[in-house]
């Protein structure tokens, strides 16, 4: 039996939806992309939302909209994948990362300690589609003393008056803290579409405005259009109506603007949404009952009294491995042709980070986490004989590797 990772949920609608977009004579950003935005919206209930070719795209067009530039700091998460972190480099900025708690995610007394007059953003990631503890984050900058740390230099900035939370939501959609969705909890939130997602768009993402007053959240999105789209005026939607083909560039923008083809897979996977995430919470519930009788397994943050995650990653910690026995217990899986992963390499132990002088003995729960961590497959097509042959290898594969 083989058990692929994590494949995306391509089928008939799929297919006819796709099929309907190249027939209409219309695959760039067109009519699709604009209704998946404002669905998207609907669903997390967020003021305005961007779709974008990537959450990287999304990420770093939201630093660069807040002007962060050579010199400022962006305090983010050792634990994540580097795209977090590659989009601050991108600006010119100096990541600052924080160490994490025993959820995965950004602990917020670290990040207090980490604040200083050059910190422009902090950018928290819900790991595994499990929400980080964003009323402490969202209390932090705005505590009085933090503020009066901070230092405008730009109009946006001076605006908002304080850091900026942008929220790496790359794993999260669909995942509620406080009785809200992500998307609605901090200043702004990028989603990740790309084909391991929940939600699809083979590659994709997309930003949510959810900026306090005297923000227009509506004018922002306006703007971010043009930005997006190489800084001019109009979309080829727009230059398509009779008679309004002259456009203008008003600035050297970028461009990172999602497909309707994307787009139609993306509607498609979004009318499923909540019927995806049912079958990952099953799923999810079927591998704790199966190792919460084991004292090496420590299970994946999931449920609290205060946030529920979307299921998007099974990521099992095996208590007491070292990396050696971690890595030979990833291979027995593989051996049995199921396809294992591990979230993530934290950020200052690869190479190009390592050589700026990040070290990994700065962090060292990030550090002790990575070592012991094992992503198990989990998809929505995941069949229960499947599943189960993945639970008696991996109990096998630890009774063989750590002796019990």
């Amino acid at each position: 039996m083989k058990v692929p990772f994590a494949p995306p949920r391509m089928d008939q609608k799929v297919i006819d939806e796709v099929t309907d977009t190249l027939l209409s004579g219309w695959i760039t950003t067109g009519p699709k992309t604009k209704r998946f935005e404002k669905e998207l919206a609907q669903y997390c209930n967020a003021e305005n939302v961007l779709a974008l070719n990537s959450a990287t795209a999304g990420l770093e067009i939201m630093l660069r909209w807040f002007g962060v530039k050579e010199g400022d700091e962006v305090i983010l998460p050792a634990y994540t994948y580097s795209a977090t972190a590659n989009v601050v480099i991108h600006c010119g900025a100096k990541p600052v990362f924080a160490d994490i708690g025993n959820d995965f995610n950004i602990d917020v007394a670290n990040i207090r300690k980490l604040i200083t007059p050059k910190t422009k953003v902090i950018m928290p990631v819900d790991f595994g589609g499990f929400p980080c503890d964003y009323d402490a984050i969202n209390a932090l900058v705005k505590a009085d003393d933090i503020k009066k740390t901070f230092v405008a230099e730009n109009d946006v900035q001076k605006k908002l008056g304080r850091i900026l939370v942008l929220s790496d939501a790359a794993h999260s959609f669909g995942a509620v803290y406080k009785g809200k969705k992500t998307g609605t909890l901090t200043d702004v939130t990028v989603f990740s579409f790309h084909a391991v997602k929940n939600l699809t768009t083979a590659e994709g993402g997309a930003v949510a405005l959810n900026l306090p007053a005297p923000f227009s959240n509506q004018e922002v999105y306006n703007y971010l259009c043009i930005y997006t789209l190489h800084g001019q005026n109009k979309d080829a939607l727009a230059k398509m109506q009779k008679g309004n083909w002259r456009y203008d560039i008003i600035e050297a923008g970028y461009k990172c603007n999602m497909t309707d083809i994307m787009a139609s897979i993306g509607l498609v996977e979004l009318s499923r949404y909540d019927e995806t995430i049912a079958r990952r919470k099953e799923l999810t519930e079927n591998y704790n009952k199966a190792f919460e009788r084991f004292n090496w397994a420590l299970l994946p943050p999931s449920v609290t009294p205060s946030a529920e995650t979307c299921y998007h990653l099974y990521a099992l910690r095996i208590n007491g491995c070292s990396e050696a026995q971690r890595d030979a217990i990833m291979q027995k899986m593989f051996d049995k042709d199921i396809a294992v992963n591990m979230h993530f390499l934290p950020v200052p132990m690869l190479s190009f980070y390592k050589n700026l002088g990040y070290q990994i003995t700065d962090y060292p729960v990030a550090h002790k986490t990575c070592i012991s961590e094992i992503s198990l497959p989990l998809f929505y097509n995941l069949t229960d004989e499947q599943q189960q042959f993945v639970i008696s290898s991996l109990q096998e594969a630890v009774a063989e590797v750590l002796k019990k």
